[in-house]
């Protein structure tokens, strides 16, 4: 009864949204409304089994969509027997049902998933957490992030934000697809294929997992989806780089190939480079991201996409490295990441305390943005702020930035209308719908929209000018260098030029 009650809802929810939307665009302007700055996406719809499902599309409410949102949902608490329940938006947890795969304690693996009535858009999320690649700092990291190691205590329900919200206000394309959150208990970014011996002590099988969710899920309507966007942060971006491919093998293998698997990779695109100061490789965060790699990957027995293996044969250890993995992948993948991410910071010994930074330290800064740059000109689908961060894709703030006037998921709904174009051979792209925005100024936090930044120590929200005079940024010597007047200068830095 229940079942039928919350599919009765569902339905009368979608259909009330449906007639908001048409209800607002009315209001907003009549049978000829004006055309607006920023004129909206186009919304489409199935036509047989040819082309992808888009859902309802809320830009034209996006200056109202508070008061619209509050709207439909007294409407839909107003009718009986909907106003008798809470509508449900939490993902649930459930354990695979191969239970020899495992977390790295031996306890079972498992997933949270939301289902979407009538969607065939599948969302399937790795988390990130760093790694570990011995048994003394394996030992550590158990017993002080055991979360991230085994599934003893993983709550019952897991709520999304940012891009695995259920909500069109913060997540206003993927808010109706069926969410599935992968929890990260493997501490091999993904890559593990072994199971747990004594001389290890621990499993690690981060790439059975994804493979035994994906098998769980075709039971559950995977089988019938048109899209699965394989997403992930941090750890879980560099894991999305390393199985999209394999995910996509595994479909086609069991006779569903016109499911389209496509990845969104978020804060993992890490690059070997040379520290600014070298350490002994003791922990993930003072070794070196080729040495800890390499130890990690014997450790793990870990393994790489067949066609990355192929083309580099005795050190596969370069697949963890997007510009090097990339050329070899065959999905479309969307990659995210901030040009002064943090994350590499901290690997390359650039640890940004309460004192200012010394010189070297700002040039290696500055050098790092160059060289992710460099390393991304060939990337067709990308988002690339100059902020000082790591991971987006499900921060509450992920729809705030913007790369040249484009948010992360206006670019994302451009690069998946590009698919339905393509499918239709309309070669020509959208005009404002790009889906390749990198920022061209130098600094971090050049970009006014980046992420708030707060001071160590104080807690206290700083300004661009602040942070950079923080990090030791000489405005006079700056304004020196490049021929102007230090006061145009700040004012060049505060409007994010």
């Amino acid at each position: 009864m229940m079942t039928a009650i919350r599919l009765i809802c569902s339905l009368m929810l979608l259909v009330l949204m449906h007639y908001g939307v048409l209800g607002a665009r009315r209001f907003r302007g009549g049978r000829n409304p004006q055309p607006r700055r920023a004129p909206p996406s186009p919304t489409y719809r199935e036509r047989g089994d040819t082309t992808e499902s888009f859902p309802l599309d809320f830009t034209a409410v996006e200056e109202n969509m508070d008061n619209f949102m509050k709207q439909v949902k007294n409407l839909a608490q107003s009718l009986y027997p909907c106003s008798a329940q809470k509508l449900d938006y939490d993902m649930k947890l459930h354990f695979l049902e191969n239970s020899s795969v495992t977390c790295n304690d031996g306890t079972p693996a498992g997933y949270y998933m939301k289902e979407s009535l009538g969607s065939r858009r599948w969302l399937i999320f790795l988390e990130g957490g760093w790694y570990c690649f011995n048994k003394e700092n394996c030992d550590s990291r158990y017993e002080t992030m055991r979360r991230l190691m085994s599934s003893s205590k993983w709550p019952q329900t897991k709520t999304g934000t940012g891009i695995l919200s259920p909500l069109p206000e913060e997540n206003p394309h993927w808010w109706n697809a069926h969410m599935v959150f992968i929890p990260y208990c493997s501490s091999d970014v993904w890559s593990g294929a072994s199971a747990k011996t004594d001389q290890s002590g621990y499993a690690f099988m981060g790439s059975l997992i994804i493979q035994e969710v994906v098998k769980d899920l075709l039971t559950k309507g995977l089988d019938k989806a048109k899209v699965l966007l394989l997403a992930g942060s941090s750890a879980g971006g560099t894991g999305v780089l390393l199985n999209v491919d394999p995910v996509a093998d595994l479909l086609e293998r069991r006779g569903h190939t016109t499911v389209q698997v496509r990845g969104l990779a978020d804060s993992g695109w890490f690059l070997d480079n040379k520290q600014y100061r070298s350490t002994d490789c003791h922990d993930t965060v003072s070794c070196a991201p080729t040495d800890a790699i390499r130890r990690g990957i014997k450790y793990w027995g870990g393994v790489v996409p067949e066609r990355c293996r192929l083309a580099h044969l005795g050190e596969e250890w370069n697949c963890f490295f997007g510009y090097r993995v990339f050329p070899s992948i065959k999905s479309p993948v969307f990659v995210v990441q901030w040009l002064f991410d943090e994350a590499q910071l901290t690997v390359d010994n650039i640890h940004l305390t309460g004192q200012p930074v010394q010189e070297g330290q700002w040039r290696y800064i500055q050098n790092l943005g160059i060289e992710l740059r460099n390393t991304l000109k060939d990337v067709p689908a990308m988002f690339a702020p100059a902020c000082l961060s790591h991971e987006i894709i499900t921060r509450n703030y992920w729809i705030d930035v913007q790369v040249k006037g484009t948010s992360l998921p206006r670019a994302l709904y451009c690069w998946d209308r590009s698919f339905y174009d393509n499918s239709r051979n309309n070669k020509a792209p959208p005009k404002g719908c790009p889906v390749h925005l990198i920022d061209s100024c130098p600094w971090p936090h050049c970009n006014p929209t980046c992420p708030t930044i707060r001071d160590q120590f104080t807690g206290q929200e700083m300004n661009v000018i602040q942070f950079l005079m923080h990090m030791g940024f000489d405005v006079q010597k700056m304004a020196q260098q490049q021929g102007m007047d230090p006061s145009k200068l700040l004012g060049m830095l505060s409007s994010g030029s």
